[in-house]
């Protein structure tokens, strides 16, 4: 049976979204993270775009029984690419990662969900501490769009309740790069 498994560098990092058995949390060399948008979602989102100069954090997961159905169903509006070379350590026959094709990316004008942030970095500080959040920001592009503020009344699907620590660093940072929408 072929093993395959999944890299995860944005809300697959958090594991309380989602119930797959978490193998390694490498860094992925020749990729960026950025907030982008396209027809398929109303709100900016995060994608990942080849890059020789940089590198993101993340985790590699196994899809149970090889099945990617519930896993496309989530990530709709990524295709999936091969990055199995990427991660010879990592005893899977096939790893993907999600990502928005370059021909369906639009210029990012709608804002990032805080909802949907403090998910990601929920699950950035659980697996790679403030020194992890810290680089999450730090190699993030597009902050530039703001962030609609719905943490009182969550749009994202999976989101989370923050520790006020969780809180406070979430907010540390947005008072650094972006603005929020009411």
């Amino acid at each position: 049976m072929t093993q395959r498994g999944f890299f995860g560098y944005g809300s697959l990092v958090n594991r309380a979204t989602h119930d797959f058995n978490v193998l390694a949390c490498p860094n992925l060399s020749g990729w960026r993270r950025e907030w982008c948008q396209t027809g398929a979602r109303d709100f900016s989102f995060l994608s990942a775009r080849h890059d020789a100069n940089s590198q993101i954090d993340g985790l590699v997961a196994e899809v149970p029984n090889g099945d990617w159905a519930a896993l496309d169903e989530r990530e709709f509006a990524y295709e999936k690419s091969s990055i199995t070379r990427a991660f010879p350590e990592i005893h899977l026959n096939d790893i993907q990662v999600y990502a928005v094709p370059d021909k369906d990316h639009q210029r990012s004008s709608n804002p990032i969900l805080r909802s949907y942030l403090d998910v990601v970095i929920q699950g950035f500080l659980a697996e790679f501490g403030e020194v992890g959040v810290d680089n999450f920001f730090a190699s993030t592009t597009g902050w530039h769009v703001g962030v609609l503020d719905d943490r009182t009344a969550p749009i994202y699907p999976r989101h989370q309740v923050l520790t006020a620590n969780e809180t406070a660093l979430v907010d540390h940072h947005l008072q650094r790069l972006a603005s929020i929408v009411e």
